[in-house]
C-alpha cells in the first residue's frame, strides 16, 4: 500500500450533514480554509429528517439565501395537529411567530443540502470531499492535529488547526475522541414507511395516537412520510408477527389507510430509526470540536433536531470565524461555543424526555382504550395556548443568528 495523500487546511469538518454543510458554508463564506469530508457518495439517503423550521429559515434569510430557497420544492406547514382515540385538535400554530416564515418547511434533506454545497461552493476556500469517512484522528503534541479518511483512492491524512466531529449520532469523531457521554435513554424507536397520499386525505402532518399505538404521518404532497413508534427493541419480534399483522395495526390506528397498507409488500420498505437521547459531558478537546448530534443526540420528537444542529453550526462559526483566520482557536474558545449551546440541548432533552416517559411510554404500554390528556383539551379549546409550543419547536430556546462577515 503506498504512502496516504496528505493536505493541510484551517478547518476539517467529519460529516457533510446540517450542522456540518452549514458550517463549512459560514466559515467558508468568513473567509476560512475548509474541507467538509463525507463518507457517502452523496446526499440522498431515505428517511432522514426534513423539517426546517422558521429559526433555520431566518437564517436563510439574514443570509440573502431564502428567496431562492423557496424555488425549491418546498411545502409550507403553518400547523401540526394530532389525534387520540379519534380526538382531533391543533397542537402547534406557527402563524404568530415573530419571523419572516411562520411555517415549517417540508422539503427532502438533500435538497436542502445540495442547496448549501452549490451556494458554499462559490467561495474559493471551501471544499466538499464525498467518499471520505473519517476513521481516526491524528495527534501532536497532546492535541488533535487532524484526521485519517478512507476513499476508494486509498487513505488520506488531513492536518488541520481545527477538526469539527459533525458525524452525527454514530460518530467516529465522538468514537475516537472517548469523549464521555451521557445517556438520557429512549424508550422507544421508529419505523419509518411511505404510504400513497390520496385526493380528500386531510392536509396537515398528523400524529396518531391509540392505546399500544402511535403513527406520525407528515405530508409530503403526494405521499405521506409516517413513523411507527414502537417500544425500543420490539422490531424483531414485530417481524416475527408477520407483514400483515403490521399492516393491520396501521388501519387499526388510521382505518383510511386500509386500501394502500399492501404497498408495504416487503420490509425492505420499512427502516428501522434508533432513537438516542444524549450528550456529551464536554464537547470539546484541543484541537476538536464536536456539534449536532455528534455532541447531543435527540429524540425525533418536534423534529427539531436539524434546526438546533444548524444552530451549533452559527454559532460556532460566529466565535471561531476569526480566530480561525489567525490560526487561534484556543480550548477556551471552544468551551464557549459549548457553553452557548449546551442550556438550549439541555432544555429540548428535558423536555423531549419528560414527553416520551410520561405520554409517550404510557401510550406505548398501554391497553384498552386511552382518555385524552388534559393538555390537548385546552389546546383544542384555548387557541393561543398553541403559540407555545410553536415557539419551543419553531424557533428554540436560544435562536443563532449569523454575526459572521462575507469576506470576498
Amino acid at each position: 500500500m503506498g504512502q496516504p495523500e496528505k493536505f493541510r487546511t484551517t478547518c476539517c469538518i467529519a460529516g457533510g450533514g446540517p450542522a456540518g454543510m452549514m458550517l463549512g458554508y459560514l466559515l467558508a463564506r468568513a473567509g476560512v480554509d475548509v474541507v467538509v469530508l463525507e463518507k457517502h457518495a452523496d446526499f440522498f439517503r431515505d428517511f432522514r429528517g426534513d423539517t426546517i423550521h422558521p429559526s433555520t429559515l431566518e437564517l436563510l434569510h439574514e443570509l440573502g439565501l431564502l428567496d431562492e430557497f423557496l424555488q425549491l420544492p418546498v411545502q409550507e406547514v403553518s400547523t401540526v395537529g394530532g389525534c387520540i382515540e379519534g380526538f382531533e385538535f391543533t397542537m402547534a400554530d406557527c402563524s404568530h411567530l415573530p419571523t419572516v416564515c411562520k411555517y415549517v418547511a417540508f422539503i427532502p434533506q438533500w435538497d436542502f443540502l445540495d442547496f448549501i454545497a452549490r451556494h458554499a461552493k462559490r467561495y474559493p476556500t471551501f471544499r466538499l470531499l464525498m467518499e471520505h469517512e473519517v476513521t481516526e484522528l491524528t495527534w501532536k503534541a497532546g492535541r488533535v492535529s487532524g484526521v485519517k479518511a478512507a476513499t476508494s483512492q486509498g487513505p488520506v491524512e488531513v492536518e488541520a488547526e481545527l477538526v469539527v466531529g459533525a458525524d452525527g449520532r454514530a460518530s467516529n469523531v465522538r468514537e475516537q475522541s472517548k469523549l464521555e457521554v451521557i445517556d438520557r435513554g429512549a424508550p422507544f424507536d421508529v419505523l419509518w414507511l411511505r404510504l400513497l397520499r390520496r385526493e380528500g386525505d386531510p392536509h396537515q402532518s398528523l400524529g396518531h395516537f391509540k392505546a399500544g399505538k402511535a403513527l406520525i404521518m407528515i405530508n409530503r404532497r403526494d405521499y405521506w412520510q409516517c413513523g411507527y413508534l414502537i417500544v425500543k427493541g420490539m422490531f424483531e419480534e414485530i417481524r416475527k408477527r408477520g407483514l400483515a399483522a403490521f399492516q393491520e395495526n396501521l388501519v387499526d390506528i388510521v382505518p383510511v389507510l386500509r386500501g394502500r397498507v399492501k404497498e408495504l409488500d416487503n420490509w425492505d420498505k420499512i427502516k428501522l430509526l434508533t432513537v438516542q437521547v444524549n450528550r456529551l459531558r464536554r464537547w470539546h478537546l484541543p484541537g476538536l470540536l464536536c456539534i449536532g448530534d455528534a455532541a447531543h443526540a435527540r429524540s425525533p420528537m418536534g423534529g427539531v433536531g436539524i434546526n438546533l444542529a444548524i444552530q451549533d453550526a452559527v454559532a460556532a462559526a460566529n466565535l471561531l470565524a476569526a480566530p480561525l483566520r489567525k490560526k487561534n482557536v484556543t480550548e477556551q474558545l471552544l468551551h464557549a461555543v459549548q457553553q452557548r449551546r449546551e442550556l438550549p440541548t439541555r432544555l429540548t432533552q428535558a423536555l423531549q424526555v419528560f414527553l416520551q416517559n410520561r405520554f409517550l411510554l404510557r401510550m406505548l404500554h398501554r391497553r384498552g382504550k386511552m382518555k385524552v390528556p388534559l393538555l390537548p383539551k385546552l389546546l383544542s379549546r384555548f387557541p393561543v395556548l398553541r403559540r407555545i409550543p410553536a415557539r419551543i419547536i419553531g424557533i428554540g430556546f436560544r435562536p443563532e443568528h449569523v454575526r459572521t462577515p462575507e469576506i470576498d
